[in-house]
């Protein structure tokens, strides 16, 4: 039976999960989904308008994503996303202190979504652009965001520098482990 399992293993369906990609505009949520997608044509990318959908495999998990527009006239479609989702990536400017204002407002207006409260969904915060001399501490964003209130459901915030690739991948993994526990759960 192992050999057969071994031989065989690799046919089994993997679990497919939906994700939605949200954060203001140029805070670089395209380069994130980017970054996962296992053939990256160009690092270049262009503003997102309305929203584009990725799939895409990563740890074990077959990937559909949503990468929604952060420009504030796209911002109410959002919503309409949340209820079908099993996860949630929210990509903050770690260099644009200044609206970390907005970002939160975002925020509570998604915590209030009673969709997104049904199903507790796990929610991922990268810290992006950490490589440039601008980038405030992930504790400053947590602050500013108030996260260490999001008591309701599992969250993490990572650092990370999308364009190199670097803390991407480990943040995905949490996020896929912890749209595994809310599925046991459920």
């Amino acid at each position: 039976m192992g050999l057969f399992k071994r031989l065989f293993g690799g046919f089994q369906s993997k679990k497919k999960v939906r994700i939605v990609v949200v954060g203001l505009d140029n805070s670089g949520k395209t380069t994130v989904l980017n970054c996962l997608k296992p053939k990256k044509a160009t690092l270049e990318t262009t503003p997102t308008v309305g929203f584009n959908t990725e799939e895409f495999q990563k740890h074990g998990v077959n990937f559909c994503a949503f990468d929604m527009s952060g420009q504030s006239r796209y911002r109410n479609l959002w919503e309409h996303y949340y209820g079908d989702v099993d996860g949630i990536i929210v990509v903050i400017d770690a260099t644009d202190k200044l609206r970390f204002a907005v970002v939160k407002d975002e925020l509570n207006t998604m915590l209030e979504d009673p969709k997104l409260n049904e199903k507790k969904i796990p929610i991922l915060f990268l810290s992006n652009k950490m490589d440039l001399p601008a980038a405030v501490p992930k504790a400053e964003t947590m602050a500013a965001l108030e996260l260490e209130s999001l008591t309701d459901r599992p969250w993490f915030i990572a650092d990370c520098d999308a364009l190199k690739n670097e803390g991407v991948e480990e943040a995905t993994k949490w996020l896929v482990d912890a749209m595994k526990a809310q599925a046991e759960k459920q």
